[in-house]
């Protein structure tokens, strides 16, 4: 059995980590895993991996801040390249697709259905929860609007973000062990990032933290987005490491975390017992409410009082730190739950097949 992942972005941060997360999973039933990445998309997730990937167009338009002009010409797009998925279905012959947020759910499972194929989207923004959700099974994750609706559709899930179970087997003295002579250790620790790639207001963030009264380490994780932003993390008192593949051994050492509101990072924290301070519009205006969904274990703060917000955590680490084990029990189970879910609807299928050959 085959199972094909059409995935948005770059093929670097979270939709791949997605995908890869859940194929992992869906490994345990015997399903084969290949994957889909637009053409300009680097892949390096995957080539970490030593995996190799299809190209196919996949429209990345369409996602949490889409303005109506942006959607009018992801249509267009979106038209060409679900027929230029159906050329690659019709290759490689997948038993279900798997769509991957935004561009990815949208083409994968439009294509799919024009293929009479199996698929179930994941989807995180309004528009891909919107149409997958009309036409296949949608999972639904926390930054989908759909996740804190009340909703009687039995094609929409809800699930968690899957992240890899081995995220909670980090070792805080690896961490140690790579970090630079200046790592403090006898103070606390803030690890501070925006995923893959570190944006603006992130950076703003930690050059703010650096000159406030919090005695502490400042770890900064992510590629920069532009170089103007080095003079804002390069400084004597944090620690920049860029892109870091140690996130495990990183949760590990760290006492509590400043992320943006959304995505993987504030999943694998929580997953990893630690607090969670998140900052809204990091992301192209994105705000998820991330604070509303994991409430007492991530709390939401800004660029102007960060500092009170930090101390405020830090008084608190041990009680979020319990909170944020509860959900992080259910995160972690998360993986399997999609799976199943895509398990379940391939077997429905070839039931049905089944059936209908022998009628």
């Amino acid at each position: 059995m085959k199972a094909l992942f059409m995935i948005t972005g770059r093929g670097i941060g979270g939709d791949a980590v997605t995908a890869h997360n859940i194929a992992q999973t869906l490994s345990k039933y015997d399903i084969q895993c290949e994957f889909a990445l637009d053409p300009s998309a680097s892949g390096l997730l995957f080539k970490k991996k030593n995996l190799i990937w299809h190209k196919t167009p996949i429209p990345q338009a369409g996602g949490h801040a889409a303005t109506k002009l942006n959607l009018v010409k992801a249509g267009f797009r979106t038209l060409q390249s679900v027929f230029e998925a159906i050329k690659l279905y019709r290759k490689i012959h997948p038993d279900v697709v798997v769509g991957i947020i935004g561009g990815g759910a949208v083409v994968g499972c439009l294509a799919a259905k024009m293929s009479n194929i199996p698929s179930v989207g994941i989807v995180a923004t309004p528009y891909d929860s919107k149409i997958v959700s009309k036409i296949t099974t949608a999972i639904v994750l926390p930054e989908s609007p759909y996740f804190k609706r009340k909703i009687k559709n039995e094609k929409i899930k809800k699930a968690y973000l899957p992240v890899n179970p081995e995220i909670i087997n980090g070792n805080r003295e690896n961490a140690l062990k790579k970090l630079p002579d200046s790592y403090d250790k006898n103070l606390k620790t803030i690890l501070i990032s925006s995923g893959s790639i570190l944006f603006e207001k992130m950076a703003h963030a930690a050059s703010k933290v650096s000159k406030s009264e919090i005695d502490a380490n400042i770890v900064v994780v992510g590629n920069l987005r532009n170089e103007s932003l080095r003079k804002n993390v390069e400084k004597e008192n944090i620690i920049y490491l860029g892109y870091t593949p140690w996130m495990n051994d990183l949760y590990r050492l760290a006492d509590i975390s400043i992320l943006s509101d959304d995505g993987v990072m504030v999943h694998e924290a929580l997953a990893c017992e630690l607090p969670v301070i998140t900052l809204g519009g990091v992301k192209y205006g994105r705000y998820h409410g991330m604070a509303e969904i994991f409430k007492g274990a991530v709390v939401e703060g800004d660029l102007e009082d960060i500092e009170f917000t930090i101390k405020n955590v830090f008084n608190r680490i041990l009680e979020m730190k319990t909170i944020a084990s509860s959900y992080g029990e259910d995160i972690l189970k998360s993986s399997d739950k999609i799976a199943e879910i895509i398990y379940n609807l391939v077997q429905t299928k070839k039931v049905k097949i089944d059936e209908k050959i022998n009628s």
